[in-house]
């Protein structure tokens, strides 16, 4: 019916009634959504519709040049000849008297002025001429719009998308972000949510013009309304920079205490990204996130436990002050788990610190050898405590019997009690370590020394693990941390590393390039668990000049191999390379099928959304063939 009827509507697109011209217009924006080839056919008549007086047909004429431009680029070279026209007609609207006809709360025909700038953004786009010859026309508009009623902020809206999309002066710009800015002050929250919805798409090319805009921002994240609330989060989170990181933090940790529960696991990876890019110290950095532990650690990423620790261990000069600090935090809450696993982490590798009570950079408290065990006893036997809680306790204590002198027999004892232990875990570290107390006493000493320095990037190291626990397939890089005992029957490697005693299993794991687009690369690793389960880590890095944000990964597998897909470490992958994000997926693969893997990547760059799929037919070795 559209192949019939066009034809007849492009005649009476030339009709002398006003009316017909409109309507006609309208039913060629319909047939051109239909048959977009059939669009070639309206293109003369559109262009001599603007010159028409009538409001309705000129609405009905910017409608059709928009969806024949946004249908086919080719049309945009033809329409960029109508800018001047369209100029025009908006210095028209903008300039016009009082007109009952067209006036709508003081602004003449905003309907048409809405259509007509959202026209010009489409024809200004990533052309320098046509962006000129409207530069003034929206500077004029921007300057004279009244922002009081409803329509008018829709005006200046479109303004300002029209300036911030367009080649527009850099004046321009300051100018569209200045009104962004008002509006936050606006009474009507989904106004003040538009306004931060695109402060976030212009943050990343226009950072320092948002900056000024930062006091009303972080006042949002006190709204009552969650949506504002989250968006003002986002917002808060993307404005922090090596200058402010202590100010804005401060207000940051400020809103983690009132933060409502649906919001605190954001805000805590965002608090961590922010800290671990721009910390001033590493003693800053430490309190932050003991800070988020404290009061929230429940809502932390399960990656944050490896994180937190390998910073601790670099931080030699700050062993003493960080592990006062985490035992008073434990024997005031052992509710938080994240915090709890650090906290016997450090106890464990630094409890002499502790017990020499002598740490000039915090208030000195005396802590007896009773007193630590008494606490890691209590997260033993706490109902409140994770399976891995109690792995990190029991391996804290397990260590501290190279660390104090005189209560040997109560470790004994406790280690003894878990050999019988009904979580299979417990029981087999308790087993493990029962045995260095009796056939290995001798070696004990230096398979419990301190772990040397962790370097983040090696292969060892559990970054991403959602589990927060070393894997069984632990790779051994250095001699100090383990002991090779061989038997008759047995081979062992004891390896007392995050909070385990692990056996060794050696495997190379190579990365492999998957994808690489647009500035994201995506690297896979595989590693061996058991001859039918695999471990696959995708690394995703960013080389462009912005950072990348809600970065996801979705994978899919043939229907015989079960997958499991862990927490990812992120959704933001910091630009020029200063940080990366990573996927772990298990899989179970009983039958031993050749192994195919389907990945859809999606992530925002640069205020625009970008979508992806890659196909692995092939898997680095160690895989299945």
């Amino acid at each position: 019916m559209c192949r019939d009827l066009a034809p007849e509507i492009e005649r009476l697109l030339k009709a002398s009634n006003s009316y017909i011209k409109k309507k006609a217009a309208l039913c060629a924006v319909h047939i051109v959504r239909k048959i977009p080839e059939l669009g070639e056919l309206f293109t003369p008549s559109a262009h001599s519709l603007l010159s028409d007086k009538n409001h309705g047909v000129l609405h009905g004429a910017v409608v059709l040049i928009t969806e024949l431009c946004e249908r086919n680029p080719g049309n945009l070279d033809e329409f960029r000849k109508a800018v001047p026209e369209l100029v025009q007609i908006m210095k028209g609207l903008v300039t016009s008297g009082y007109s009952p006809e067209h006036n709508v709360a003081g602004i003449s025909d905003p309907f048409l002025q809405v259509r007509v700038l959202r026209l010009l953004r489409i024809l200004g786009r990533n052309n320098d001429e046509a962006s000129d010859a409207m530069n003034d026309l929206l500077a004029q508009v921007a300057t004279n719009t009244d922002s009081s009623k409803t329509a008018g902020s829709a005006v200046l809206y479109e303004t300002v998308l029209t300036i911030m999309d367009i080649k527009s002066e850099s004046g321009l710009r300051v100018l569209a972000v200045n009104i962004l800015g008002r509006f936050l002050l606006n009474n009507d929250r989904n106004i003040r949510y538009i306004s931060m919805t695109s402060l976030q798409k212009i943050v990343q090319t226009d950072h320092t013009a948002v900056q000024r805009h930062r006091g009303t921002i972080v006042d949002c994240l006190k709204d009552q309304d969650a949506s504002v609330k989250r968006r003002a989060l986002e917002l808060s989170l993307a404005l922090v920079s090596a200058a402010n990181i202590r100010s804005m933090m401060k207000e940051l940790l400020r809103f983690l205490s009132t933060c409502p529960p649906e919001l605190r696991s954001h805000a805590t990876s965002g608090i961590f990204n922010a800290a671990e890019r721009y910390a001033p110290s590493q003693r800053w950095h430490i309190d932050t996130i003991l800070h988020v532990l404290i009061t929230a650690g429940g809502d932390v990423r399960d990656e944050t436990v490896p994180n937190l620790i390998q910073l601790i261990s670099v931080a030699s000069e700050l062993h003493c002050y960080t592990v006062h600090k985490l035992y008073r935090a434990l024997i005031s809450d052992i509710s938080q788990q994240s915090l709890v696993q650090v906290a016997c982490w450090c106890i464990g590798e630094y409890g002499d610190l502790l017990l020499k009570g002598d740490c000039d950079e915090i208030e000195p408290m005396q802590v007896t050898e009773d007193d630590v065990l008494d606490v890691l006893e209590t997260i033993l036997q706490s109902h409140m405590s994770s399976p891995t809680s109690r792995g990190f306790a029991l391996t804290a204590i397990m260590k501290l019997s190279t660390r104090i002198t005189n209560n040997i027999d109560r470790i004994r004892s406790v280690v003894s009690i878990y050999g019988s232990c009904i979580d299979v875990e417990l029981q087999q570290r308790a087993v493990e370590y029962n045995a260095l107390f009796k056939k290995y006493d001798h070696m004990r000493a230096a398979v419990l020394e301190r772990m040397p320095i962790m370097d983040k990037n090696s292969p060892g190291h559990a970054n991403g693990d959602p589990s927060g626990e070393i894997t069984k397939d632990l790779i051994q890089t250095t001699p100090i941390q383990g002991l090779l005992i061989q038997e008759p029957g047995e081979l062992f490697c004891y390896s007392v590393g995050f909070n385990s005693v692990t056996c060794l299993c050696v495997f190379s794991a190579p990365n492999v390039t998957v994808y690489e687009k647009g500035g994201v690369n995506l690297k896979l690793q595989c590693d061996n668990q058991t001859e039918t389960a695999i471990t696959v880590t995708f690394t995703a890095s960013n080389s462009t000049q912005s950072d990348i944000t809600s970065f996801t990964l979705q994978a899919a597998v043939p229907k015989s191999v079960q997958l499991q897909m862990k927490a990812p470490s992120g959704d933001v992958i910091p630009a020029q390379g200063r940080g990366t994000v990573t996927q772990t997926i298990l899989l179970n693969n009983p039958n031993k099928a050749s192994l195919k893997m389907r990945v859809r990547l999606s992530y925002t760059s640069q205020g625009t959304l970008c979508q992806d799929m890659v196909q692995i037919d092939s898997f680095p070795s160690p895989a299945w063939n």
